[in-house]
């Protein structure tokens, strides 16, 4: 799959004589600063689905199955991870249902996600659950956007297993069990566009031992969408549990209706 994605886009920047990426590459910096700066303003004026990405560390191939011993929640904790993603889209349904997001590195889920991918025996199974939270979940995207916290074992973070052992968040409003397809692919260097499969790996090794990337594409396989248990407890507005979370303007929002003119 990752092959065949890799191969269509050398193509097309061959048809076009790379011209376009490559002057991209060399944008004057101010230019490059104007367009970030006018990308990001818009972008705040855009509602962006938040989602968080939860998966097993590098040092643990298989998830421990649900232990509702002390020693079994506590060996879980140091097992799982997740990260919240403001990047999160799905790209295709045929034939294969495809998502994508990006991460910023380095991040312990980045390279979690990159362990999992090295894996051939593993492509079957998931690597990963996305978990799209509903607008009564914004505090569990702020626990999840810290680096340095361990959010499994906040009260608050309520949470079951997939059938591949991994953290399903209780009240979200939909959760995908995923397949990462390959490794990641740099952002801040579009290099390995220009490569060929064979040439891929060590361009991108090469692009990694650069000044450092700010962010890094993931493009996964969906495999299942699970069932979601509901919370435990009242909601102080239930209906939230039916709407999207989402981030605009710099804040958590919701959808609403359109007044009729």
């Amino acid at each position: 799959m990752l092959q065949s994605c890799t191969g269509t886009v050398r193509r097309a920047t061959r048809n076009l004589n790379h011209n376009p990426l490559q002057r991209y590459s060399f944008v004057p910096s101010a230019e490059a600063r104007f367009v970030k700066q006018s990308l990001r303003k818009l972008l705040r004026e855009t509602a962006q689905p938040v989602a968080v990405v939860t998966s097993t560390l590098p040092d643990h191939e298989f998830a421990p199955r649900s232990d509702s011993s002390v020693q079994g929640q506590k060996k879980a904790l140091s097992i799982f991870h997740g990260a919240t993603l403001s990047s999160f889209t799905s790209i295709a349904l045929d034939p294969h249902p495809l998502v994508a997001f990006s991460l910023r590195v380095p991040s312990r889920m980045a390279l979690a996600l990159n362990a999992h991918a090295s894996k051939p025996q593993m492509q079957m199974s998931s690597h990963m659950v996305v978990n799209i939270l509903s607008a009564a979940q914004p505090h569990i995207a702020r626990l999840f956007s810290s680096p340095d916290l361990h959010p499994f074992s906040e009260p608050e973070v309520q949470w079951t297993q997939s059938v591949d052992g991994l953290p399903i968040i209780k009240g979200a409003l939909g959760a995908l069990s995923c397949t990462v397809i390959g490794r990641s692919l740099p952002l801040s260097d579009t290099r390995w566009l220009h490569s060929s499969m064979e040439e891929w790996e060590t361009e991108v090794q090469q692009v990694e031992g650069s000044s450092g990337l700010a962010s890094e594409l993931f493009i996964a396989r969906v495999l299942r969408v699970e069932d979601v248990q509901e919370l435990e407890g009242q909601l102080e507005n239930d209906k939230l549990r039916t709407l999207p979370l989402l981030y605009h303007q710099r804040a958590y929002t919701t959808v609403g209706n359109i007044p009729n003119p």
